[in-house]
C-alpha cells in the first residue's frame, strides 16, 4: 500500500563519461539505476551536451495494514516448490514507518502455517566471502519474513533457508517513471521492477560518500529529510518500477483485475464454478457484515452501511471471536479497541512531519475495503483529553462521510476512503451508524472459547475459500433498479408515510433500499426485484420491532 509519496526525484536519464587519458567518451543511460555507472578511469562529464535530466516519482510503500493470515498462507502454499515445513524459523514483526531506524531482527513464536521453504545456495568466491556475505544476509532477511542465514567460509558457500514466496512484510520505496499521476496515497499496487540493493546507497548520507560514484545532482534536502528519504538499501529496498497496476482487490483467490465482462454475473458464473450458485452459498453463510460505500456523489458516499451490533456482552471475548471470523473471510481487517487509553494515546489521523518531509501514518490510514471492527464493549468511564476528542471525531467522520482529514499542521486535507465498519457495543453505540441490530442469542454455550473454536474447525478450507471469493466478487458487481421497480418502491414509500408519517423518514427509505441491494447481490442478482424489496421491508420491520422490544425492557436503552 502506498503510505506516502515524496517529491519527484531528478536523475540523469542520459549522461556521458570520459577517460582523461585517452579522451574516450561513453554514453550511459540512467533509467532504473540508483548509482551512475562509471569505470575506475572514467569521469562523468557534467558539462556534456548529451546529458539529459529526467524525473521519477518515489512512493513509500508498506504492507497492506491488517492483512489476514490466510492471505499469505494461501500464497505460500500455492507457490511452494518443496514439501511444506513446520520447522521453527526466526521471524520478525512488521514495522511501522517510525520504526525503520530499529531494524533488529528477533525470533518470535512458531507460526501455525504450513509454508513452503526453498534452499537457496549462492556461490561466493573466497576472497569476497567475508565482504559480501553479511550484506547478502541483511538483504535477504529484509526480503523474506522467515530466514536462516549462515556462512560457510571453508566451502565459500552462503546458504539461505527462506520462504518460497516473498512476503511483502518490509517497507519499500518504489520509483515510478511513467504515469505516476494515476497512483495516490492508500492505493494498493502490484509492482514488477528491478530491485536495487547497491551497498553504495548505504553511504549516501555519510560524510565519507564518494561523489564520483553517486548521481551528481545536488540536493537541497535537509539532513533529516535525506536520512528518511534515502535510507540504506539493506533497510528499505528500492524497486525501480517497470510495470505497476492499481489492484481492485487483494484477494489471492481471484484475478488481480477483473474487466467489465468478467464483473458481470453471467460471465463470473461461467468462469468461476465455485460461485455459480449464489443461493447455495448464501444459504451456507447466514452471517452478514457491514458493507462499504459503492459510489460517491459530491461529498455523499452512496451505499455506506455501518452496522452497530448491540447487545454484545461487556468486557468479554465475544467481539474478539466475531473479529476472528471476519479475519477468516476477508483479506484485510483491523480491530480497534475503543478504550479511554487508546483514544487518548493513539494516533488515529496521519500527520505531516515537515522536518523530515514525510507523512507519519495513523490508525485510520487503511486500504480500500478494509473491514474495521470497532469494539466498544471495552469502553469504561473516564475523561477524554484533546487527543481523545479528536480521535473520536475522526472515527465519526470516517463512518459518516467515509473520509479521513489528514493533519498538515497549518491545514487539513480530506482523503476519501472506503472502509467497512462494524461496531460492537453493549447498548446503542456512542458512534454514528446506519443500522443498529440488537442481538438475541438463540444459543448460549457454557464455554464460548471452545464453542467458537469448534465452529471454525468444522468449516472446511474449500468452503472458506468459497466464502472469500463470494464476498470479494459481490463488491465488484454492478447493480441497478429498473424504472418499473423504482415506481413501485416510490408508491410503497408514499403508502408507508400515510400509515405512519412520524416514524417513516427518508433515512428509512434509504436504509431499506440498501438492505434490498445487499439481498439481491447476495444471491447474484444485479437488479432489484419486487420479491427482494418486500423481503427487505420485512427484515427492517423485524429489526425495528426487536429494538422497540429492547427499549421496553431496558427503558432508555435505545
Amino acid at each position: 500500500m502506498v503510505q506516502d509519496m515524496f517529491d519527484p526525484e531528478f536523475y540523469m536519464g542520459v549522461y556521458e563519461t570520459v577517460d582523461p587519458n585517452t579522451n574516450t567518451r561513453v554514453l550511459h543511460f540512467g533509467k532504473y539505476r540508483d548509482v551512475a555507472e562509471c569505470g575506475p578511469q572514467q569521469e562523468i562529464d557534467l558539462n556534456s551536451s548529451q546529458t539529459v535530466t529526467s524525473e521519477r516519482q518515489t512512493f513509500y510503500c508498506v504492507p497492506v495494514p491488517g492483512e489476514s493470515a490466510w492471505f499469505y498462507g494461501y500464497i505460500s502454499a500455492s507457490q511452494a516448490r518443496v514439501s511444506p515445513s513446520t520447522s521453527y524459523t526466526p521471524s520478525r514483526h512488521k514495522r511501522s514507518y517510525e520504526e525503520d531506524e530499529d531494524m533488529d531482527l528477533h525470533p518470535s513464536k512458531q507460526k501455525e502455517q504450513h509454508l513452503g521453504f526453498v534452499l537457496l545456495r549462492k556461490k561466493v568466491v573466497m576472497e569476497q566471502a567475508k565482504q559480501y556475505a553479511a550484506h547478502f544476509c541483511v538483504v535477504f532477511e529484509m526480503l523474506f519474513d522467515s530466514l536462516v542465514c549462515y556462512i560457510d567460509y571453508e566451502t565459500s558457500n552462503t546458504k539461505f533457508l527462506c520462504r518460497s514466496h516473498v512476503e511483502c512484510s518490509v517497507i519499500q520505496q518504489i520509483l515510478v517513471y511513467e504515469s505516476w499521476d494515476s497512483f495516490k496515497v492508500n492505493d494498493v499496487l502490484e509492482v514488477y521492477g528491478i530491485l536495487s540493493v547497491d551497498p553504495v546507497l548505504s553511504i549516501v548520507n555519510s560524510d565519507e560518500r564518494d561523489s564520483s560514484t553517486l548521481d551528481p545532482v545536488e540536493s537541497m534536502d535537509t539532513a533529516e529529510e535525506q536520512r528518511v528519504h534515502s535510507p540504506p538499501a539493506s533497510l528499505v529496498p528500492r524497486i525501480h518500477v517497470i510495470l505497476a497496476q492499481k489492484l481492485q482487490h487483494i484477494n489471492p483467490l481471484l484475478p488481480a483485475c477483473l474487466n467489465e465482462e468478467e464483473s458481470k454475473t453471467s460471465d463470473i458464473t461461467k468462469k468461476l464454478k465455485f460461485v455459480k450458485n449464489g443461493e447455495k452459498i448464501y444459504s451456507e453463510k447466514r452471517e452478514r457484515k457491514a458493507e462499504g460505500s459503492y459510489a460517491r456523489r459530491d461529498v455523499l458516499p452512496l451505499g455506506k452501511f455501518t452496522v452497530n451490533l448491540s447487545g454484545c456482552p461487556r468486557n468479554s471475548i465475544f467481539t474478539e471471536h466475531i473479529y476472528r471470523i471476519i479475519q477468516q473471510l476477508v483479506p484485510a481487517s483491523y480491530r480497534l479497541q475503543m478504550t479511554i487509553e487508546n483514544m487518548n494515546h493513539s494516533r488515529f489521523i496521519p500527520h505531516k512531519d515537515y522536518a523530515a518531509n514525510r507523512l507519519v501514518s495513523g490508525v485510520l490510514q487503511l486500504a480500500s475495503n478494509t473491514s474495521l471492527v470497532v469494539d466498544e464493549t471495552q469502553l469504561e468511564q473516564g475523561q477524554l483529553d484533546t487527543t481523545g476528542v479528536h480521535n473520536v471525531t475522526a472515527l465519526g467522520n470516517l463512518i459518516t462521510w467515509q473520509k479521513v482529514d489528514y493533519d498538515f499542521n497549518y491545514h487539513q486535507m480530506e482523503f476519501p476512503c472506503n472502509i467497512n465498519v462494524l461496531i460492537t457495543s453493549e447498548g446503542r453505540s456512542l458512534l454514528p451508524s446506519d443500522c443498529q441490530v440488537h442481538l438475541q442469542p438463540q444459543i448460549i454455550p457454557p464455554n464460548m472459547e471452545e464453542y467458537m473454536n469448534s465452529l471454525l474447525k468444522a468449516v472446511l478450507p474449500s468452503v472458506l475459500n468459497k466464502f472469500r471469493i463470494y464476498l470479494s466478487l459481490l463488491r465488484l458487481l454492478d447493480y441497478s433498479i429498473s424504472d418499473e421497480v423504482t415506481k413501485a418502491v416510490e408508491e410503497d414509500f408514499v403508502e408507508m408515510r400515510k400509515n405512519d408519517p412520524e416514524s417513516i423518514t427518508a433515512d428509512d427509505l434509504h436504509r431499506t433500499l440498501l438492505v434490498a441491494r445487499f439481498l439481491s447481490l447476495s444471491v447474484g442478482q444485479t437488479t432489484l426485484s419486487r420479491e427482494r424489496w418486500l423481503r427487505a421491508k420485512q427484515l427492517e420491520a423485524l429489526r425495528k420491532a426487536r429494538l422497540q422490544q429492547q427499549k421496553c425492557v431496558n427503558g432508555n436503552e435505545l
